[in-house]
């Protein structure tokens, strides 16, 4: 027969094993969302700059293009 402290024992590993697997699916699908939908691109860096006044160069746009990438990693 199984006691009281077995089955406790069996839903806390349960609930140990279930946080660790849900842990790394949800940070598999967050990343994967993350690589299809970037959270800035260089449309919205042009619209900044617009908004500020100024004209952006495309040397501009490709510079801060690449610190989002770098920081990304």
């Amino acid at each position: 027969m199984v006691e009281a402290w077995q089955v406790a024992l069996y839903c806390i590993l349960c609930l140990i094993v279930g946080l660790v697997i849900g842990y790394f699916v949800a940070r598999y699908v967050f990343k994967k969302q993350l690589e299809k939908n970037p959270p800035i691109n260089e449309n919205m860096i042009r619209v900044m700059y617009q908004q500020m006044g100024r004209k952006p160069s495309e040397a501009q746009i490709r510079q801060i293009m690449n610190s989002v990438k770098k920081q990304q990693k």
